[in-house]
């Protein structure tokens, strides 16, 4: 792309402000920015609305939703792919790490679930490649560590894979995310329809994988993150002694912390929280655990997810943004700082010389709708 673009009269949301001025993309970067309100030949006049970097997601359920539209539906992957990154387009989503789940359970106890990470990185990348995803893709790889074939799974993904971050998942009942196991009851037996004997056989099996293979898992885990160059980050992490744990395996980003306490923790060693923009909205956790906005009042809260409302993105940030009285601040939980923590430099920031991912929004009785986004200098929204 060589044409360039030029946006006008448009407020500019600047890592640490908001200023009045315009953009100009060319070959895919930002090539410009000036201030004022001036609107020169041949720019775009916005009328005052916002300019924002596109949105960087590193957590979110929405592929798994278009996999599997009902119960028991498989919905043909490239399609759902495609539908996918439609969708984040049109919410503001510019990069987004695809979470996959590597680890699997395969015996006849306990509930099946089977393998898909190879194949479904493998459409993803190919979709990529051959130019029919109008977004940034990346790699996000949960591996769940109670589970029957992690190792195995983690094992058939390389450096070449540029997977971009690891995350370390463990679902065992009784702790972290199901630590209240009457919470955890009525959300496995609605799901599954488990009855009291099924429901306590199947917790019996979980806790024997986790004893059985814990261990060895997260040394995998740590191990194949290393080895692939990607970001390591853990999930629920519940009290300061998880999150040493987690410091001790190298992890720099955790995922949606249960408690404050935990949340505390992960500030002192220097690793970045990840909540939920649903959680944000709605005033709490559906979950029972610690409220996104009050990570974000005790200073503890440095990035937001969609997580499964791709759509919420945009809204947690500019309420977070309302919240600390600050827009800029508000806009870099979902631009620039997880951006950095995913290693791209090259985004995440409106500066000369980086990706031209930017989105144009406006807002309506304090809802920001979204009216355009650019990804690469193209318009996909």
């Amino acid at each position: 792309m060589t044409e360039e673009t030029i946006l006008a009269n448009a407020r500019l949301i600047l890592r640490d402000e908001v200023i009045t001025g315009a953009l100009r993309l060319k070959a895919g970067r930002i090539a410009g920015i000036e201030q004022g309100g001036a609107v020169p030949k041949g720019a775009t006049d916005l009328g005052g609305d916002y300019l924002s970097p596109g949105l960087v997601e590193l957590h979110t359920d929405n592929l798994e939703r278009h996999l599997a539209p009902r119960p028991k539906v498989d919905w043909p992957h490239r399609a759902a792919i495609v539908a996918h990154d439609r969708e984040l387009a049109g919410t503001g989503i510019t990069t987004v790490f695809d979470a996959i789940r590597v680890g699997s359970i395969v015996s006849d106890s306990g509930k099946r679930y089977g393998k898909y990470a190879r194949q479904m990185a493998d459409e993803i990348l190919g979709m990529r490649d051959a130019g029919a995803l109008k977004i940034s893709h990346h790699i996000h790889l949960r591996a769940e560590i109670c589970s029957e074939t992690l190792e195995e799974e983690l094992a058939e993904f390389g450096p070449e894979d540029r997977v971009g971050i690891v995350s370390m998942m463990d679902h065992t009942p009784g702790q972290r995310q199901f630590s209240d196991m009457d919470k955890y009851r009525d959300y496995v037996c609605g799901k599954h329809g488990l009855d009291p004997a099924g429901f306590e056989a199947y917790v019996d099996f979980l806790r024997g994988l986790q004893s059985r293979f814990g261990a060895t898992h997260e040394a995998a885990v740590v191990q194949a993150a290393q080895r692939y160059g990607a970001a390591l980050a853990s999930h629920d992490d519940t009290t300061p002694e998880q999150v040493a744990a987690s410091h001790r395996h190298g992890v720099s980003i955790a995922e949606f912390p249960t408690t404050l306490a935990a949340a505390e923790a992960c500030h002192g060693a220097g690793i970045v929280t990840v909540m939920g923009a649903p959680n944000l909205i709605r005033g709490g956790s559906h979950s029972g655990n610690v409220a996104a906005l009050e990570l974000a009042q005790a200073g503890r809260l440095d990035i937001l997810s969609s997580d499964y409302v791709p759509a919420g993105l945009l809204l947690a940030a500019v309420r977070l943004g309302e919240e600390w009285g600050n827009l800029a601040q508000g806009m870099a939980t979902v631009t620039d700082t997880p951006a950095r923590a995913a290693g791209l430099a090259d985004r995440g920031r409106l500066e000369v010389g980086l990706r031209a991912d930017v989105i144009r929004f406006s807002t309506a009785e304090g809802l920001p709708v979204l009216n355009c986004a650019w990804c690469a200098g193209v318009q996909v929204a």
